[in-house]
């Protein structure tokens, strides 16, 4: 029997998607398969929030449960404006954002504790994305990505498709030093983009590191289930 595949709508984009971004697949030892929603653009979801853009990625989370995909997810933490309504579109479970890991990542770490956020621009992020998931109470600390010029060019404006890895490390350490502090318990990487770089991150910041590929893992072995060996 294959193995289930996940099912990832995607935004409408051309740079290069490196191994730990969720659209390459080197970055998963499960199947995944790809749908890109036409028209969504990075300015479109992440700045407008753009509602037209909803019935598109039903569409598209419909065309992947069609094809078989046992679970979906997102490529953009944005998509969490829409997590009820693209969640009650398709009979598989449906994640569309690493933002949904932010209440529980709260509770894990005690009300005493902030959890970091790391999002791609944080002026667009507003109390309507946390309200999507119940995370309105959860305090938290947040540092964005768009004045940072190789995410800038790159991620959100698509000047260009090649990207240079190591500038853009240099600036995702530099945003997450603003998250440092003895109260940060966890921090939750809001952008797919930046995933590629949470090991680095891990080791800058010394916590617990979430993130789409986290929550994507974590529903894929839910699906997978196995009998445990027998040892009485």
């Amino acid at each position: 029997m294959s193995a289930p595949a996940i099912g990832v709508l995607c935004l409408e984009t051309t740079f290069d998607k490196i191994p730990g971004h969720i659209r390459n697949p080197a970055t998963f030892d499960f199947p995944v398969v790809y749908r890109v929603v036409e028209g969504a653009t990075p300015q479109r979801l992440v700045r407008e929030a753009d509602p037209t853009l909803l019935d598109p990625f039903i569409r598209a989370a419909r065309d992947l449960q069609a094809a078989g995909v046992a679970a979906i997810t997102g490529a953009c933490g944005f998509l969490v404006l829409f997590q009820a309504e693209l969640a009650a579109a398709v009979r598989v479970p449906l994640h569309s954002s690493s933002l949904l890991q932010l209440p529980m990542v709260h509770r894990m770490i005690g009300p005493d504790r902030t959890v970091g956020l790391l999002v791609a621009d944080e002026a667009a992020l507003t109390p309507r994305h946390l309200a999507a998931i119940g995370a309105q109470q959860v305090p938290v600390r947040v540092a964005g990505m768009a004045d940072a010029p190789e995410f800038r060019e790159v991620m959100l404006e698509g000047r260009r498709d090649t990207l240079d890895v190591d500038r853009l490390a240099a600036e995702v350490l530099d945003r997450v030093d603003a998250l440092a502090g003895p109260d940060l318990g966890a921090l939750v990487v809001e952008c797919t983009d930046l995933v590629p770089f949470a090991h680095a991150v891990q080791a800058r910041l010394g916590v617990p590191v979430f993130d789409i590929v986290t929550l994507t893992t974590m529903v894929h072995a839910s699906l997978t289930r196995r009998p445990y060996p027998d040892r009485r």
